[in-house]
């Protein structure tokens, strides 16, 4: 036990500048020291970061990589090269990982952003990754370095137990996350349905089959995803559960990007609430990852 309090103690967490508060929660978790990036922006729109102390020879960058993309991509980039650089092993915690949906070329001549996205990590000094609810295990293989998916489940699972729900039953927007939600409706002991959903690969134009294989009739109905973007998904997924006479709908996921009017959106589809991690900061995040995280990095470096 007092090795492993030794090599937490020799930890320094960066807090980067997409994920302040978040890394200063693994921080105190882990009983580590917490170094914030301080960053400049540049009028033409470049970023400069500094330290502003030196860090221990295991660093862990806490950078989600959230809108604006680019710009956090790079200054997680950054951190852990200057980490490298001074000689220590690097962890990048990236809760919200950039370009996983873009695992392969969908269209002749796209590029697979997500193998990119991997090789400059690694070339930055990243030696290992920690991510929650990865869009894609594809993503995940075009890492050489090890790769952890933490699984935000059964932490938002554990918040809906102490909701006052009617009957609930756990809805997944599509065929593809059904194992999330089956996982989720275990926790809760409850039911789950699939929705049938499609979408055009060149318009992005969505469509949900309206009939239902399950009574939900007054029952109400947490719809379980891993990212919420443009709310499109959600909003067409409400309109049928509500044509099914589902009673309360709520929205819970990982990753709340809320691009654009995504809440209107939500909220005007009949939406009561949504729930997220705080992969991405903002009114949604209301499920705290710091513990979950501080494990997954104990598991690295202790």
């Amino acid at each position: 036990m007092n090795l492993i309090r030794k090599a937490l103690s020799e930890i320094s967490v960066i807090a980067g500048p997409s994920s302040p508060l978040l890394a200063a929660g693994i921080a105190k978790h882990l009983d580590a020291e917490l170094i914030p990036a301080d960053l400049r922006i540049f009028s033409d729109g470049e970023s400069k970061i500094r330290f502003g102390k030196p860090a221990h020879k295991k660093c862990v960058v806490v950078q989600s990589t959230h809108p604006p993309v680019d710009t956090h991509l790079l200054q997680a980039m950054m951190m852990a090269a200057k980490c490298a650089g001074d000689g220590a092993q690097v962890c990048a915690v990236i809760p919200y990982l950039a370009y996983a949906r873009q695992d392969k070329a969908f269209l002749d001549g796209e590029v697979v952003s997500a193998a990119l996205v991997a090789r400059l990590l690694e070339s930055a000094g990243v030696e290992r990754v920690i991510t929650v609810d990865i869009h894609s295990k594809i993503a995940a293989s075009y890492f050489s370095v090890g790769v952890r998916d933490i699984s935000s489940i059964p932490l938002l699972a554990d918040y809906a137990l102490k909701m006052n729900l009617r009957r609930p039953v756990i809805v997944s927007p599509d065929q593809g996350g059904i194992a999330r939600a089956e996982q989720f409706a275990k926790i809760l002991e409850s039911d789950m349905i699939a929705l049938k959903k499609s979408r055009d690969r060149n318009t992005g134009a969505v469509t949900i089959e309206q009939k239902l294989d399950a009574d939900i009739s007054g029952r109400d109905a947490i719809l379980v995803d891993d990212m919420i973007s443009s709310g499109g998904s959600i909003a067409k997924a409400t309109e049928v559960l509500l044509k099914n006479n589902a009673g309360e709908i709520y929205a819970m996921c990982a990753h709340a990007l809320m691009l654009d009017d995504a809440a209107q959106k939500i909220q005007a589809a009949g939406v009561r609430d949504v729930i997220a991690t705080n992969s991405i900061p903002g009114k949604y995040a209301k499920v705290d990852l710091s513990s979950a995280l501080a494990d997954g990095i104990k598991t690295v470096f202790a």
